[in-house]
C-alpha cells in the first residue's frame, strides 16, 4: 500500500481510514437525502478511487437508504462516513469532515441545487440542478486536477 495522503475517522474514532491519493474532485450535495442524513443544509464530500481508500480500524455498517447506493456509518456513534455510489464501484465518496485535515478550499461542484434550501450557499465553481451527466465527469475531474489552489 502507498503512503497515506490523508487519515480520517468517525466522531468516536472507532472506525478509521486512510487514503493514499489526492481527491479526484470535491463537492457539496444539496439533495433532501443528504440534508436529512447530515442534519445540515448540504453534505460535503470528496471522490476517491476505491483502491486508494482503506479502513484501518473498526467495521462500518450500511445505513441511510439500503439500496444500490450504499451509505456507510460507524456502528457505535452512527456518523455517516462515506458512500459507495450506485454504478461507480471503483469510487468512494468520503464525507470531507471525517478527514483529519479537511480541504480548505470550497467544493468544486455543487449538485442537486434544485433541492437546496433557499438560504444555503456555497462558493462552488460549478453548480448543477441535479447531478452532472456522467459524460461531463472526465472534463470536471481534469479541471479540478488543474485548478489553481
Amino acid at each position: 500500500m502507498s503512503k497515506p495522503n490523508a487519515h480520517g475517522q468517525c466522531r468516536c474514532e472507532q472506525v478509521q481510514f486512510e487514503i493514499t491519493v489526492a481527491p479526484l474532485i470535491t463537492m457539496a450535495c444539496h439533495c433532501a437525502g443528504c440534508q436529512k442524513m447530515s442534519s445540515s443544509a448540504f453534505s460535503m464530500s470528496a471522490l476517491y478511487p476505491s483502491a486508494a481508500f482503506h479502513i484501518t480500524a473498526g467495521e462500518p455498517v450500511i445505513g441511510g437508504m439500503h439500496g444500490p447506493t450504499r451509505h456507510f456509518f460507524c456502528p457505535h456513534c452512527m456518523t455517516w462516513m462515506f458512500t459507495r455510489p450506485e454504478g461507480l464501484d471503483d469510487f468512494v465518496n468520503v464525507r470531507t469532515t471525517m478527514l483529519d485535515n479537511p480541504p480548505s478550499e470550497p467544493p468544486f461542484i455543487e449538485a442537486n441545487a434544485d433541492e437546496k434550501l433557499p438560504w444555503a450557499e456555497t462558493s462552488a465553481i460549478h453548480s448543477y440542478g441535479t447531478v452532472p451527466a456522467m459524460d461531463e465527469f472526465p472534463d470536471l475531474l481534469e479541471r479540478y486536477a488543474n485548478r489553481a489552489v
